[in-house]
């Protein structure tokens, strides 16, 4: 079994994720569970897998880290690869992205979204937990852009997951450890090249954090993905990522420049067979501002909880329009009925 069989497979099978692990057979996410798929896999296997993906040149990293991300276009599928060390061996988790570049109403959000990408200036988070959508939001929300006005977009990522074409915008994209040595190397850098728009693939360290606030604040759009499961506490972690003596200049600060809290998280439609982004949104009102300085976090999921005449949405809120809609955008899948293949349960782990 190759890797171009894998992705193949999965592909035909419409599954979004491949998980590879010595011991176990090839696993996939389709929809909302796991189906294992061929016989058990050995360590040699995944371990050739890995190296031919890694290549001789970065493998001595992946020896030294144990983890390494990367991005491939395999079998015409371009994908998002995570290579780990586990318990049993050289493991994969393996995201198939979508051919297309995304836009909102392919990623069925709400068109009040669209409002995120007519700024001029400021900062926007897209948050949530791992695996939910984040990279497919700020990649739809810089397509909206390209669409609409000429811009001069830099993107900044690890690894570069969906590759625009420029249309009316000027779009640059740049990948770490391939085209820069670090984030807060390409953030610097950015100041210097004229941009009107950034997009941070993620911010991680408190310096990319800080780098990424400064440049909200000399007039650019930027985008930008953290960790939360909620919009506050996306702003939460954007202020304890610092120094304690320095959050409350961080915090005021965060309010001047803040345009925007997305927090997003998937559910799985059964009658649609796919799942659906479900939203919280924020946006900075004059009293949303003054919580952010104050560090009241509290209040401010109170003020979500009543603006929804200024474009904020609660969970809550936003399901009740995703039970009211009807006209979703239904990308081609290989079928809604149960694929081949049986259940990880069932399958042979001996």
């Amino acid at each position: 079994m190759t890797i171009e069989t894998l992705v193949s497979t999965a592909k035909t099978k419409g599954a979004s994720d491949i998980h590879l692990e010595p011991g176990l057979p090839a696993t996939l996410r389709v929809s909302s569970g796991l189906l294992g798929s061929g016989p058990n896999m050995s360590g040699d296997d995944t371990s050739a897998m890995a190296r031919e993906l890694i290549g001789d040149k970065r493998w001595p990293e992946f020896l030294q880290n144990l983890s390494v991300d990367l991005a491939r276009t395999i079998e015409g599928v371009r994908c998002r690869i995570n290579v780990l060390h586990t318990s049993r061996g050289v493991g994969m988790a393996i995201r198939l992205l979508s051919s297309f570049v995304p836009t909102i109403d392919k990623l069925n959000l709400h068109p009040d979204l669209k409002n995120l990408s007519s700024l001029s200036n400021g900062l926007v988070l897209v948050s949530g937990p791992t695996g939910s959508g984040k990279s497919s939001t700020l990649a739809a929300l810089i397509q909206e852009i390209n669409q609409s006005e000429a811009r001069h977009i830099i993107t900044l990522e690890y690894p570069i997951e969906f590759q625009f074409q420029p249309q009316l915008s000027f779009i640059r994209q740049r990948e770490l450890g391939r085209d820069t040595p670090s984030m807060q190397r390409a953030l610097i850098d950015a100041m210097r090249e004229d941009p009107d728009v950034l997009m941070v693939g993620e911010m991680r360290e408190s310096d990319t954090m800080r780098l990424t606030l400064n440049a909200s604040e000399t007039g650019h759009l930027v985008y930008a993905t953290i960790h939360s499961s909620t919009t506050v506490e996306a702003i939460q972690r954007m202020i304890s990522a610092f120094p304690s003596e320095i959050q409350n200049s961080v915090a005021a600060q965060l309010a001047d420049s803040l345009a925007g809290v997305v927090c997003q998280r998937l559910r799985f439609r059964k009658d649609l067979g796919i799942r659906l982004p479900e939203c919280e949104v924020l946006r900075p009102t004059a009293a949303v501002k003054n919580h952010i300085r104050r560090g009241e976090f509290q209040q401010i999921a109170s003020a979500i909880e009543t603006g929804a005449e200024n474009g904020m949405w609660t969970f809550t809120r936003y399901r009740e329009w995703m039970s009211s809609r009807a006209d979703w955008y239904l990308p081609n899948v290989a079928s809604k009925e149960e694929p081949d293949g049986l259940p990880l349960s069932q399958s042979s782990t001996s």
